[in-house]
């Protein structure tokens, strides 16, 4: 059985004067507040939002 890939995402920079586009994928990542952490599944939607916000957050692998 394949081994879901999981990422782990945690906003590290406030999003005051931060465009709304910025805003809205961080939100839809599921972070709300500085040092919120979330685990997402890896998938290349998750992935393109997480290079779009990249100066903004922190991503890693997570092992199941």
């Amino acid at each position: 059985m394949a081994e879901e890939k999981l990422v782990k995402i945690r906003l590290i920079k406030s999003l005051i004067s931060i465009p709304e586009k910025h805003r809205r994928i961080v939100r839809s990542l599921g972070l709300r507040k500085i040092n919120s952490t979330v685990i997402q599944k890896h998938n290349p939607q998750i992935q393109g939002m997480i290079y779009k916000v990249r100066h903004l957050v922190r991503a890693e692998r997570v092992k199941k």
